[in-house]
């Protein structure tokens, strides 16, 4: 990230800066890898230290399934209206490892009526449909259909989204999620040939400096528990903030696809990276102009990957019996491709207008209990030349 600032701030770091009565506004540093990695410095008006009462922690969290067996997948959650009440009822986790979770999310209520924090990962929300805004100590960020939202962990936030389809992806870190390494400069800058710079990322615009007193539910999301903290003042008490560290938007509209001759491989395609994973966007695209080229993509084994792919929009001509809305996930040890019949049909092919959001990670990720309604039972079998082939129900352990 690059640095950003709104609202008052002294002129210089850990300095006296008080409020019109006297008494010293509240600096907070909010630091990543303890002091080593980005960080900002926020000024409240309390201390964020105060606390009014804490309420008894809930248990929250998925459960994974440890005997699924290695097949590919298909998660068809297409005609997934609501996937719960408010937005930490609605995340459901449909595949997971240590490194991270992703999540499908489509609450009923479209405006949370407490705060939420994750204490223990950093979030990216793909807006697959919705609009609405982000609500920080940072400020206000306005988000809409095919943006990425990445948010740092420890970030205190609400949701609030417009009446109509509402649909999230969520993607959960352990680790801090980044722009590509090998997009930036030394000192951090995206370089000329990356798919995207800093002005297609959107920082929060509008500091909303809220002195409310009353009670404040603020969920806190650590170690398979949301921890219920009641604070009598409002969260978003800030008066100004500024460095590196703070929640942003960035639309996949805006990545510019990298293109050659022949089939360029998926790294093209990477947009952020976390530890032991990388998030890739497909995008609308010319094809390969090689005129001998195939546009579809080849076979491939993956043999220390397991790959998951989402689909947005479009028509993915490498897959069939695809919908808006499915996951694939094609697990390392397995090779993958094309669909029978799919290459020869790509031929002469010009563009594409498919979207897709892409997570490969470097661990093999688990499905969840809440991904076996999802589950197409004849996917592993969907290479056969009449894709009609029937596999074995999977039962729910």
């Amino acid at each position: 990230m690059y640095y950003h600032r709104l609202g008052k701030i002294p002129p210089k770091r850990h300095t006296q800066f008080r409020q019109p009565d006297g008494s010293l506004y509240k600096e907070e540093v909010v630091s990543s890898e303890g002091f080593s990695g980005i960080y900002s410095i926020l000024y409240h008006i309390n201390p964020p230290t105060r606390i009014k009462m804490l309420k008894d922690p809930v248990k929250y969290g998925p459960k994974k399934i440890e005997d699924y067996g290695l097949r590919q997948t298909h998660l068809n959650t297409s005609k997934v209206l609501t996937t719960g009440e408010d937005y930490l009822d609605a995340r459901k986790v449909l595949l997971m490892n240590n490194d991270c979770a992703i999540s499908i999310c489509s609450p009923k209520q479209r405006k949370m009526n407490y705060f939420y924090k994750n204490a223990e990962g950093d979030e990216v929300l793909f807006i697959h449909d919705g609009e609405g805004v982000l609500i920080s100590q940072f400020g206000k960020l306005e988000i809409k259909k095919g943006d990425y939202v990445v948010i740092p962990r420890t970030v205190v936030y609400k949701l609030e989204f417009s009446e109509g389809p509402l649909r999230l992806m969520i993607i959960e870190s352990a680790s801090p999620v980044e722009t590509v390494k090998r997009y930036r400069n030394q000192l951090g800058q995206l370089l000329e040939h990356s798919p995207y710079c800093e002005r297609d990322i959107r920082p929060p615009q509008e500091l909303f400096t809220d002195e409310t007193k009353g009670e404040f539910l603020v969920k806190i999301k650590k170690q398979g528990y949301l921890h219920q903290y009641v604070y009598d003042y409002s969260p978003l008490d800030l008066v100004g903030w500024d460095g590196f560290l703070w929640p942003y938007a960035f639309s996949i509209n805006d990545f510019e696809p990298i293109t050659g001759r022949i089939h360029q491989p998926p790294p093209v395609h990477q947009t952020f990276q976390g530890h032991n994973f990388v998030i890739c966007s497909f995008v609308p695209r010319l094809f390969d102009y090689h005129p001998l080229s195939i546009p579809a993509p080849y076979n491939h084994s993956n043999i220390d990957s397991d790959e998951l792919l989402y689909y947005a929009e479009g028509n993915f001509m490498s897959r069939r019996g695809i919908e808006r809305g499915s996951f694939t996930l094609h697990p390392g040890g397995l090779p993958h491709g094309p669909h029978p019949g799919t290459v020869e049909k790509s031929i002469g092919a010009k563009e594409t207008h498919e979207l897709a959001v892409m997570v490969d990670t470097f661990r093999p990720l688990y499905l969840t209990t809440d991904a076996l309604d999802f589950v197409d039972n004849n996917y592993p079998m969907s290479w056969t030349d009449n894709g009609h082939a029937q596999f074995n129900e999977i039962q729910t352990p």
